[in-house]
């Protein structure tokens, strides 16, 4: 057996950490304390061959009822933000909506968008976290990174690397340190009443009230209507297998009702994307990530 820094875990259950409160267990669990920990555990994990899975802030997954072959390297230790003038630059651990909280703190705009957004900044990144009309990519200037030989590297925003829902560390098995975002003097007041909207806005949507994951089909501009429109447009509201279930009050949302197990919520997004393309031809992209030991 190999030793491992960041007080390992045995067999930890990844319903612990998903924002779904489903998922196996992980053969180890490791929590860095810091960036230099993290790239220590990845680098040993690297020399023994041993599979690894970086958890950011466990909302856009779906992690398997048999768990995580190998280990499991959670970086929401690492944390904390900084302004240098209009740029903010914030660690990939730290909760997202913090950023913007903390933007509103220093009086800067261009982050609005992601107050109440659950995860963290390096999964923010790495999918191009969008909503209300915002997205990461419109206000990254750049990221610090581990490469695929696990070397820090930097990245300079180059807009053409971006698209919807898609960033250019999605194409290679980077680990995304920290983030510099480029922001305006604004109005806090102003940024505060819009900040308080959003939140508003996902209360009466019913993100807080069960365990999920957001979104879990893309919008497609293409079909011309909204991912969660044309589900309800079906009658699939409130549809269920087992413990999952499509939520009563948003088409798009998926919600664990306590007991689900991921067969149950993968069976009924297999069922929900069936009945969308015999019904509309349509063929929706599945934004949650499946993860680990999966048939």
């Amino acid at each position: 057996m190999f030793k491992i820094e960041g007080s390992p875990r045995i067999d930890e259950p990844m319903a612990e950490h998903s924002s779904f409160r489903i998922g196996g267990p992980a053969d180890l669990y490791v929590l860095p304390a810091d960036e230099e920990e993290a790239a220590r555990v990845l680098r040993v994990c690297a020399r023994e061959s041993v599979p690894v899975f970086v958890l950011g802030g466990g909302t856009n997954i779906l992690v398997s009822d048999r768990g995580i072959r190998g280990v499991v390297v959670d970086l929401s230790r690492l944390r904390g933000v900084r302004a240098d003038g209009t740029l903010v630059v914030a660690k990939g651990g730290t909760p997202i909506s913090d950023v913007a909280d903390f933007a509103l703190s220093q009086g800067l705009r261009g982050m609005e968008f992601a107050f109440s957004l659950p995860g963290s900044v390096g999964g923010a990144v790495w999918m191009n976290a969008r909503c209300y009309g915002g997205e990461v990519s419109d206000v990254l200037e750049h990221a610090d990174y581990l490469d695929t030989n696990l070397e820090r590297r930097h990245y300079r925003m180059r807009h053409e690397d971006w698209r919807y829902k898609h960033s250019p560390f999605q194409d290679q098995k980077h680990v995304i340190l920290s983030a510099g975002l480029r922001l305006a003097p604004g109005n806090p007041a102003e940024m505060q009443t819009l900040m308080q909207s959003h939140r508003a806005d996902r209360e009466r949507k019913g993100h807080f009230l069960h365990p999920c994951a957001g979104s879990i089909f893309k919008n497609n501009r293409a079909f011309g209507a909204p991912t969660g429109q044309l589900i309800d447009s079906l009658g699939l509201k409130g549809t269920r297998l087992g413990g999952a279930r499509v939520a009563p009050f948003h088409g798009n949302i998926f919600i664990n009702t306590g007991e689900a197990r991921a067969s149950d919520m993968l069976a009924l997004i297999e069922l929900v994307s069936g009945e969308v393309r015999t019904h509309l031809g349509l063929e929706l992209e599945r934004e949650v990530i499946l993860v680990g030991d999966w048939e």
